[in-house]
Parts: structure tokens; sequence; C-alpha cells
């Protein structure tokens, strides 16, 4: 599971550079998420721009990176392709997050 990170002040823009975040994929995503969060306490948008599938171990993965979030911290999602999206919605998730339609979007909004 590999990620670039772009950070400007307290936005962490963090890119999932896969095309499917499934149950083959979810401990190494939790792993690196904690990485990214450690030591961090501001906006952290996940750009999932390039996510073709999410399964529910991938779904189950960002909900636990979202608790994993330091106190201050805010993770948010951005780029959801039509096929994750549908599963946020069918889930019920994006009452949970604040979804952007690209992290572009998501950094030029204030928290």
């Amino acid at each position: 599971m590999d990620f670039s990170t772009q950070t400007n002040g307290n936005v962490s823009v963090i890119t999932v550079e896969a095309e499917r975040i499934d149950a083959a994929v979810a401990i190494s995503f939790k792993d690196k998420m904690r990485e990214q969060m450690a030591n961090f306490s501001g906006r952290m948008i996940l750009d999932l721009n390039k996510v073709s599938f999410i399964d529910s171990s991938g779904l189950g993965a960002i909900v636990a990176a979202m608790k994993l979030m330091p106190a201050g911290g805010k993770l948010e999602l951005a780029g959801l392709t039509p096929a994750v999206d549908k599963v946020f919605r069918m889930t019920r998730m994006d009452s949970i997050f604040t979804i952007h339609d690209s992290a572009q979007e998501a950094r030029a909004q204030s928290a």
C-alpha cells in the first residue's frame, strides 16, 4: 500500500496510490495511516481518486484510521470514484465523513 503526502501547515493530503482497498491490503493501509498520523493534529484529507474498488475490510480500515486520529485532528475524504462513493452512501458512512469532490476543493475549504 503506497501513499503520497503533501503537507501545508495544518492540512495534509494523503493520496492512496492503489486501485483497491480490500481485505488483502486493509492491515497495511491501517499501519501506513498510523504512521501518517503520528504527531499530526490538523486536517488530514484522504484522497481516494485512484481507488476504484473498496470492500467492507477497506471501509473498516478507513473507519479505523478515523478513530486513530489524534485529539484535535480530523480525517476527511476526497475524490471518491463512483463505485467507492456508492459504498460510502449505501453504508451511510457519507454521514460520518466530510466528503469533498476533490483534494483541491478540500484544501480550499477552511476546516
